[in-house]
């Protein structure tokens, strides 16, 4: 039996190893090539509905744009939240109470530009004094990623640098560059493969110089109190609530509404939005 497809009940112990000695893992092959396809529509119908109104995405670079989504805009998202997999690492790194806060995609098109060295948010002081990670993001690319794409990038084991001196708590310095540069890791995800990481692990986009966009699903979990949730505005209607499985029902933690109103984005990256010089 293989990790990805062991009982979500079992202990992870590749992906806890992974996560932190290196700050990401990956479940190849968790999902159907079928499945990414309906995704890919799914993302690519919410982006065009973003785009036509303001504040729909949020640009993160040249020809880089965040979406995030509602859990009812994402045919799969039961599937994805129910995997076992993805189940187990929750549990093992954040805690039976784990909390889904985020849903999202981000799309590098062609002519998207090398971003600065970054990690999403400042470190939280439970992982600084205690060394225990806080938050978990699952990626799922929607498409077989080649090097002209711009493959996501990343310094294994800088999940536990203290960014205190950083730009923002976020923003390495550029004589740190080297570091990261040598430690650096291009990853080559194909459609069906899942990872988790710490977004505390410096990481970057690098350039797509193809004629093809890059998008990948965002799933952001959080432990108790990490308080992630208030950047983000999940909301899901009842009747759709009222259908979810209970594993899905007891970790989705976000306000039930009559009428989903469209996401206006939020969570800027500022050090982002012009990309590396």
């Amino acid at each position: 039996m293989t990790p990805c497809s062991a009982p979500d009940d079992e202990t992870p112990v590749e992906a806890l190893g992974d996560l932190y000695r290196d700050g990401i893992t990956a479940c190849r092959g968790a999902f159907e090539v079928d499945w990414v396809r309906r995704v890919g529509e799914d993302v690519e119908a919410a982006f065009a509905e973003a785009r036509s109104r303001p504040d729909g995405a949020v640009g993160r670079g040249p020809e880089r744009w965040y979406v995030e989504i509602h859990p009812e805009q994402l045919r799969g998202f039961v599937d994805l939240v129910t995997h076992p997999w993805v189940v187990s690492v929750c549990r093992a790194v954040l805690g039976p109470e784990y909390e889904i806060v985020e849903l999202g995609f981000d799309i590098p098109f062609p002519g998207a530009k090398t971003q600065p060295w970054h990690r999403d948010f400042p470190m939280p002081e439970e992982t600084r004094l205690r060394r225990r990670l806080t938050s978990l993001a699952f990626n799922l690319t929607t498409v077989d990623t080649v090097e002209e794409m711009g493959p996501f990038e990343i310094a294994p084991g800088t999940q536990w640098d203290d960014g205190r001196a950083f730009d923002h708590e976020m923003f390495p310095p550029k004589d740190r560059y080297p570091r990261y540069e040598a430690r650096a890791v291009r990853k080559y995800p194909k459609r069906g493969d899942l990872s988790a990481r710490s977004a505390l692990t410096v990481h970057r986009g690098t350039p797509n110089v193809s004629d093809r966009a890059r998008p990948v699903l965002v799933l952001g979990v959080d432990a108790p109190g990490a308080g992630n949730a208030a950047h983000h505005d999940l909301a899901v209607t009842r009747p759709y609530r009222d259908a979810l499985p209970d594993l899905v029902r007891d970790h989705l933690r976000c306000p039930v509404v009559d009428t989903l109103v469209p996401i206006r984005q939020k969570h800027t990256i500022e050090g982002l939005v012009m990309g590396a010089e």
